[in-house]
């Protein structure tokens, strides 16, 4: 398989066949995420929307940490005033948009802090999963700010108001155990076995004809509004008719043999 590896700025992106790999990298701050960083992620996560050949992206941190939240010491001068504000969180809900509403399967890779902005993109993600190690919340009510409405939106999504309501109003820490119940994280792992869960997660995943995981996502999304569905949506749904890998996957599954899928 082609690799591909570049590092621009504090996010690491590899490209190892169908698998892109982001990883946030500033490990003197606990991956702690700056503008700059926020920006460069949702450049990437944009890219990698149109980008037919990608089948899975993940989302790690460099170490032992996800991330511990957003680099505190730029607020003092780049979120300084209201204009300031409204600009840098925007850049922060764009870049969270930008994963949730990614076409390919999402999955984060936590260990460790997974505080504040780390919290955010996990949310954001497709699938989540943690070892033991791991730490969730958002304790910014002690800092004296809230939650801009861009960034809990994913974050309400995953685990719903009374968790959202726990992390904010309560400045709740929860572990990996906690997590799990309340639909912060969907599996909990042991430390020394996160690498080999995700490998595995990542494995079922690609296995998968790439464009019904893409049809999936779309019908998650979907479903969600209340708006019923059209017809012509109805309609839709039976795309995969006249895809060849609907047909390669009934023909193997027939042939009791393991389908070799193309994404047409």
């Amino acid at each position: 398989m082609q690799t591909h590896t570049r590092l621009s700025d504090k996010i690491l992106f590899a490209q190892e066949g169908a698998l892109a790999t982001l990883t946030l990298s500033n490990p003197e701050k606990l991956n702690a995420i700056d503008l700059s960083m926020w920006r460069e992620l949702r450049r990437l996560m944009e890219l990698l929307a149109k980008e037919e050949k990608t089948r899975c992206v993940l989302i790690q941190g460099n170490g032992a940490h996800f991330a511990s939240g957003g680099d505190l010491e730029e607020f003092q001068y780049l979120r300084a005033t209201l204009d300031q504000a409204l600009v840098y969180h925007e850049e922060v809900a764009c870049a969270l948009t930008a994963i949730r509403h990614c076409p390919h399967p999402t999955l984060a890779k936590i260990r460790g802090a997974c505080i504040g902005g780390g919290l955010e993109i996990a949310a954001c993600c497709d699938i989540r999963i943690c070892d033991a190690t791991a730490r969730f919340g958002a304790p910014i009510n002690k800092l004296g700010f809230s939650m801009y409405p861009g960034e809990m939106a994913g974050l309400l999504k995953a685990a719903g108001q009374s968790v959202v309501a726990e992390i904010l109003l309560e400045a709740r820490i929860m572990n990996a155990e906690e997590a799990a119940r309340k639909n912060l994280v969907s599996r909990v792992t042991s430390e020394e076995e996160l690498d080999t869960e995700v490998a595995a997660a990542i494995r079922r995943i690609m296995g998968g004809a790439p464009r019904v995981a893409v049809w999936h996502k779309h019908w998650m999304r979907r479903l969600q509004h209340d708006t019923p569905l059209s017809e012509e949506e109805k309609k839709s749904a039976f795309a995969f008719l006249e895809s060849e890998d609907y047909k390669e996957g009934l023909r193997a599954f027939l042939e009791k043999r393991k389908p070799e899928f193309t994404g047409r």
